[in-house]
């Protein structure tokens, strides 16, 4: 993920940007709606998602297409496709929020590190941020979801004599999250750093390094304010990307684990039926699409509303 770093820009202008913008308007109107049927999802949505109608199947054993009673029809084991969409943006959600903030957290740090102390510090930091940049976020995922197979990690350094945790890797949503957390990091750290590169060169930094401010304090109190507006943006961009690699994990079976109405999973359980019950494929795909769309609108609305030199563009 590539996105120019934002400058400092006059807050007045900032948020006049904020409430102008056609792509914010239109990102916040689709993440409410999907919000809100996260949120309700358990009281508008017509059937329980984990329910097999004995009705849900027709003579045949085929999935049942679009009626009053299933209004978007059923699935290959007779569940109602329109609750289990429904029910599918509460995961959708969770992982995409959650996995979020822990991405973002992890950059940000990395990237606030390098950026500022630079030298072996710089180098160790974007060493590792590069070698897991060079694997690929998917296949690194999947190799993470193979280690969540019940295995108990145990945090114990043999130097050591006091005993620190033991965490059970399982599959779930936490090992979802924990899995697309590790993997999606590297994006926010690569471009924090190129912000606060530029940051620490302004006068106000040298000012209070002059006046004997500590390092922790000049990054804390003067370099961090002028790198959140990049690291918003990043936020809102990394919740789509988790989404969509959250839907990923779940079509190929390493995500979260059946029979919770994963998105991804519903895809990979119709797409045998793609062609005669497309009902089973099309609305959790455009649910995906719909999500992912959604926080990229946000992201570029807020990245042009934030960026000073947009309106010179």
């Amino acid at each position: 993920m590539a996105h120019a770093p934002i400058a400092p820009s006059d807050g007045t202008a900032s948020w006049r940007g904020l409430s102008r913008s056609g792509l914010i308007r239109a990102g916040l109107v689709l993440v409410f709606l999907l919000a809100s049927v996260a949120l309700l999802a358990p009281w508008i949505a017509p059937h329980s998602p984990l329910t097999q109608f004995e009705a849900g199947l027709d003579r045949d054993g085929m999935p049942r297409p679009p009626s009053l009673r299933f209004l978007l029809g059923t699935d290959s084991l007779g569940r109602d496709v329109l609750s289990r969409t429904l029910h599918g943006a509460r995961i959708s959600l969770v992982v995409g929020g959650v996995a979020m903030l822990a991405a973002t957290a992890i950059g940000s740090m990395v990237g606030l590190l390098s950026g500022f102390f630079g030298r072996w510090v710089d180098a160790s930091l974007m060493r590792v941020t590069e070698i897991v940049m060079a694997l690929p976020a998917l296949l690194l995922a999947i190799a993470f979801a193979g280690l969540m197979d019940g295995r108990v990690a145990h945090l114990h350094p043999g130097f050591l004599p006091m005993h620190f945790l033991d965490l059970k890797l399982e599959r779930g949503l936490v090992g979802v999250l924990l899995v697309i957390g590790l993997v999606s990091w590297t994006g926010a750290a690569r471009v924090v750093r190129a912000q606060v590169l530029s940051v620490k060169e302004f006068e106000f930094v040298h000012a209070s390094r002059a006046l004997g401010g500590s390092s922790v304090r000049i990054l804390f109190r003067h370099v961090l304010p002028n790198v959140i507006p990049t690291v918003l943006v990043l936020a809102t961009m990394n919740t789509a990307a988790t989404i969509g690699l959250e839907a990923g994990l779940s079509y190929l079976g390493v995500g979260v684990p059946p029979p919770s109405p994963s998105w991804g999973g519903m895809i990979s359980e119709g797409q045998p039926y793609l062609i005669v019950a497309p009902w089973l494929v099309l609305p959790p795909g455009l649910a995906v699409v719909t999500a992912v769309v959604a926080f990229n609108l946000l992201g570029q609305g807020l990245q042009d509303a934030l960026d000073p030199r947009a309106g010179a563009r």
